[in-house]
């Protein structure tokens, strides 16, 4: 266990000392966030391109720490073309389906190197294996797009997607400390990698923030994040792997779902921004920014937690704890007005009006 305090510690050292140099390249090359919008919490222009620290932070990491063979080397490459994308978009905002091809593209270059879905547990049946032959390559692809996205869709608050992703490396840092898997080494070391790059850049990043990590930063932190549940969880015989990873990174995941239900409830376009996220909504209760991070900061270690209690679980016990979560994140979605419901009536009532 020491050896992996070393290597979390490694990253968090790097990130804290390559942000300034980030910060520096953002203010050079104009990559700056703007409030031009209602949507923006922040008031005044900040750097973004923090996220240029998490990913030199983990490849340094990641030479030092990890062998460099074929998987090792296609998760870097694959890093390095959503970076690429992500200080593209932080400078001059890219078009929806030009993002999409980058990530596809780095999907690709992962299941070059083997990182892949290949068979999913089916808790129905006992020791049931799903084997999913050809489709292994349209739901790897599907993960990590889907995956990447989530976290960049929640980073509209200080420190909220750094933490959360550091939250979910740490879960998935335990959830594979418990399963036996085809390498379980070299996926506690990526998590704590992962993790100590986040939480080096966290206090550059936490309220009030001096730089953010951009499309740069949420972006990558989506994809290693996608990919050590690949090679984790997913590559594990146990019968509930799907469920796993989905409940370690259960608040960005099911806040992407939420928006999109919302956004097709208001009949209005999927890819379109609005303020119905779940930080939007605490805000408007009245919490402050540093109250509503520490808020789903302690909602995202409760999904993480019960992605490692739930780990190595009998598949029907499974079955009945992700029925009771879903359902407290079903209704905690329509109490807080997150489906849109809130929003609709208002309308309605304008119209009347």
């Amino acid at each position: 266990m020491t050896s992996y305090y070393i290597v979390f510690l490694i990253p968090i050292i790097l990130s804290y000392l390559l942000t300034p140099l980030a910060k520096y390249t953002a203010m050079k090359i104009g990559a700056i966030d703007v409030p031009k919008d209602e949507r923006r919490v922040h008031k005044v222009p900040i750097p973004r391109l923090g996220g240029l620290a998490i990913y030199l932070a983990t490849m340094i990491s990641m030479f030092i720490f990890l062998d460099l063979d074929k998987t090792i080397i296609s998760i870097m490459i694959g890093g390095t073309i959503i970076v690429i994308s992500g200080i593209i978009d932080d400078i001059k905002p890219m078009s929806a389906k030009m993002k999409l091809l980058f990530q596809i593209l780095a999907s690709i270059v992962l299941i070059l190197g083997d990182v892949k879905i290949e068979f999913l547990g089916n808790p129905f049946v006992k020791n049931g294996i799903i084997n999913l032959g050809i489709l292994s390559i349209p739901v790897t692809i599907f993960w990590v797009v889907g995956i990447t996205n989530t976290l960049n869709l929640i980073d509209g608050l200080d420190g909220l997607s750094a933490g959360v992703g550091a939250i979910a490396a740490v879960s998935l840092f335990f959830v594979a400390a418990k399963v036996d898997y085809i390498d379980t080494s070299m996926v506690m070391v990526m998590c704590a990698i992962i993790a100590g790059s986040a939480f080096g850049f966290l206090p550059h990043n936490f309220n009030p923030a001096k730089i953010f990590m951009g499309d740069t930063g949420a972006l990558f932190l989506g994809y290693m994040l996608s990919v050590v549940a690949i090679e984790g969880v997913m590559k594990s015989v146990a019968t509930i792997t799907i469920v796993v990873p989905i409940l370690a990174l259960g608040l960005p995941i099911f806040d992407t779902s939420f928006a999109i239900v919302r956004r097709i409830i208001n009949k209005r376009p999927i890819s379109e921004a609005d303020k119905g996220h779940v930080h939007h909504r605490l805000l408007a209760k009245g919490l402050s920014q540093k109250q509503a991070v520490l808020v789903l900061y302690v909602v995202s270690a409760i999904f993480g937690t019960s992605a490692v209690l739930m780990a190595g679980m009998k598949p029907e016990y499974g079955v009945v704890v992700l029925g009771v979560v879903l359902s407290l994140v079903f209704l905690g979605a329509v109490r807080f007005g997150i489906l849109g419901t809130v929003d609709v009536k208002k309308k309605n009532r304008e119209k009347r009006g």
